[in-house]
């Protein structure tokens, strides 16, 4: 099996074309955009907590040992 082509790439897009049709692909682009865009945010606070979690736990033993 080998590699994809410029022949062989026209033909998919020519086939999902006639399937969706030029106004449905155009609709794909900025739904994607956003579900990029909300998975990268959704990243961003997992770490955020992670981080916060982090900070919770160095500071824990600390105040035990105070107690």
């Amino acid at each position: 099996m080998g590699s994809f082509g410029t022949t062989e790439i026209l033909i998919v897009l020519v086939i999902v074309v006639l399937i969706f049709g030029v106004g449905k692909i155009a609709d794909v682009g900025p739904a994607l955009g956003k579900a990029i865009s909300g998975f990268r945010s959704a990243v961003k606070e997992d770490e955020k907590e992670e981080k916060k979690e982090e900070e919770e736990e160095e500071t824990k033993p600390e105040e035990e040992e105070k107690a």
